[in-house]
């Protein structure tokens, strides 16, 4: 029997960092999918590959990030049955959520690939790059129905509070992951695009993992009159899920125009940048996960209609954020240079020059860690409220600040404007979510 975890009684600090722990063991081996990509392409095939791979990413969030929002939003619905005890809404929404998600990735599939070489030329990206970023992300965009069932089976688990079996998963699917790296890149010649492969490859594993941990769920087994299309089901599922969506979405746009502004500065302070910026999901995995389990938290007793629990929880994930947050960052400004040393292979006139660009980028991240955190719990917990649009709302702040900034503060002190255009858009985001987060308590507080 999977288990399942109620939240709705119980300590709230035990209950988020128990149910959060998994969690961020599994974001950190999720990272770990990157980061030895990286190191293995880096260091075997040299800077040019690791920088086309690298600059793959925000294109690869862009449509990646779609079904990763989608999930979500519908987790918050299950969360919210499930804390409620409404079992057979839980169930209709399961079946409802595979009939979106079948029509979404058709439509996810057809947009990447034919989108994305005039995007890659968009961007800038430099002659040395461009086909094998292209080649990398064209099967990378092959496996979207993989992603979308990895997050719709893990999202359904979270929602019932079980974050072990999604963490297993990843466990098995990033062993998978280094096994085939080194085979592919390494012994079979492959080139980048042995990655790319490795990767589909380890994430089918964790797909199959999560769906046999999701059919032994009685609660997550709908029968076959709930896979009949249901407007009001698909009403609440869409006004959940296309928000986060979107929003991820809308923070991808605003990164790309921000990789377009790294490419006109040359190849050597591209790679240091987008070497740098490979860490980046590194360091936000502990704010992730604290976010996840603020949103589960918050969306099973606000089901159960209890408010004091949703207030506690979220000032908790506030205060253990912000210590995270300082922790992290003191161990990338100590430890940044070392780690950046992983990926940079010695070459003669560029290894020095890349590092360089790449720490001060690390060092910048480091001090806006606390507002981005505190950004993943305040925007979790409004999901968790049922509020998907004022978060959606504050991707188009991101967007505007991170756009704004990358355009103008170069024109004023150089580069140092592009790596200051990721932390304007973290505080401007931030600080609107942080407000609006109160504001919606407080209505709730009086319905």
């Amino acid at each position: 029997m999977v288990r399942t975890k109620d939240m709705t009684a119980g300590n709230p600090v035990k209950l988020i960092l128990v149910f959060a722990l998994p969690i961020l063991a599994g974001n950190m081996l999720q990272q770990l999918y990157s980061l030895v990509d990286s190191l293995i392409i880096g260091r075997l095939l040299g800077v040019t590959a690791l920088t086309a791979v690298s600059a793959s990413g925000w294109l690869d969030w862009a449509i990646l990030s779609v079904p990763m929002g989608l999930a979500q939003g519908y987790s918050i619905y299950v969360a919210q049955c499930y804390g409620g005890k409404r079992y057979a809404d839980l169930k209709r929404s399961v079946a409802q959520s595979y009939l979106i998600s079948v029509m979404a990735t058709i439509f996810l599939e057809i947009v990447s690939q034919s989108l994305l070489r005039p995007v890659l030329i968009w961007m800038n990206s430099p002659d040395e790059t461009i086909r094998m970023t292209e080649n990398y992300l064209r099967i990378i965009y092959a496996g979207l129905p993989i992603v979308m069932c990895v997050n719709l089976f893990s999202g359904f688990l979270h929602a019932l509070g079980n974050s072990r079996v999604p963490l297993i998963a990843l466990i098995c699917s990033t062993t998978v992951n280094i096994v085939l790296d080194w085979w592919f890149v390494g012994s079979l010649g492959m080139g980048t695009n042995g990655g790319a492969y490795a990767t589909l490859l380890a994430q089918t594993v964790s797909a199959m993992i999560c769906f046999r941990a999701v059919h032994k769920i009685p609660e997550l087994k709908p029968v076959k009159t709930d896979y009949r299309p249901d407007r009001k089901v698909i009403r609440i599922l869409v006004r959940l899920g296309f928000p986060i969506a979107f929003q991820n979405l809308i923070i991808s746009l605003g990164g790309l125009v921000l990789q377009g502004v790294v490419n006109a500065f040359g190849f050597i302070f591209m790679a240091g940048y987008n070497a740098a910026a490979r860490f980046q999901g590194l360091i936000e995995v502990a704010g992730t996960a604290l976010g996840n389990a603020a949103g589960t938290f918050t969306g099973q007793n606000f089901g159960a209609g209890k408010m004091d629990r949703v207030r506690a929880g979220l000032r908790r994930s506030a205060q253990i954020g912000f210590l995270l947050a300082v922790s992290v960052g003191l161990i990338m400004v100590l430890f940044g240079k070392p780690l950046l040393s992983l990926f940079i292979r010695e070459e003669a006139g560029l290894s020095d020059q890349v590092m360089g660009f790449g720490y001060d980028f690390l060092r910048i991240m480091a001090a806006g860690l606390p507002m981005l955190y505190l950004l993943f719990v305040y925007r979790t917990t409004l999901q968790g409220l049922g509020d998907t649009v004022v978060p959606m709302v504050s991707g188009f702040v991101e967007l505007a600040l991170r756009i704004g900034s990358a355009l103008l503060l170069p024109t004023v002190i150089g580069y140092w404007g592009v790596y200051l255009a990721e932390i304007a858009a973290w505080i401007g985001a931030g600080v609107f979510l942080i407000i609006a987060c109160y504001h919606r308590i407080s209505v709730a507080d009086h319905a």
